[in-house]
């Protein structure tokens, strides 16, 4: 459980940072988006109501895989903790001591994948703080779902740099 608490004393660190920075003030980009759409003709706009259907549905997609590598990773941290005494108790033998030494590692690498999705979804929230002021309202649909595809993306591979980071199997 150490282990733990000071992986969550990193991410609580963090969070304060990430926070601070990555505010999005959703007043600014709405003021004038009716204004733009009420001088778009009908063709564009139903062109425009089409790709933010389409972008919409891909979005619950990109957020129901965000949530299971989340959900995910919290079930690995149940299972970890619940198979403890077994590596633990054969760290100190001479023939089973890596096992509780690659247990540790396992740990600490899980523990620090927090850390790496917390970095993750501050990049993600900073990428679009600066694609909602584009004039273009198409450009910004699909800018954002790319973004939200890369951090999808970025996010299955904490898992794997965290492991390789502390040189876990």
């Amino acid at each position: 459980m150490g282990v733990f608490d000071l992986a969550q004393q990193v991410v609580n660190q963090a969070a304060g940072v990430i926070i601070g920075d990555t505010a999005i003030d959703i007043t600014e980009v709405m003021e004038n988006l009716e204004e733009r759409l009420n001088s778009m003709d009908l063709g564009p706009l139903i062109g425009l109501w089409f790709q933010s259907l389409f972008v919409g549905l891909t979005m619950w997609a990109l957020v129901i895989c965000i949530f299971i590598i989340v959900y995910g990773r919290m079930i690995e941290i149940y299972l970890m903790a619940s198979m403890a005494p077994v590596p633990m108790a054969a760290m100190l033998g001479k023939e089973f001591g890596n096992m509780g030494q690659n247990y540790l590692r396992s740990l600490f690498a899980l523990g620090f994948q927090a850390f790496l999705i917390m970095v993750c979804v501050a990049i993600y929230a900073v990428l679009v703080q600066h694609i909602v002021l584009s004039d273009n309202i198409s450009t910004a649909i699909w800018t954002c779902m790319g973004y939200t595809v890369l951090l999808c993306f970025t996010l299955f591979k904490t898992g794997s740099l965290s492991k390789a980071i502390f040189g876990a199997h």
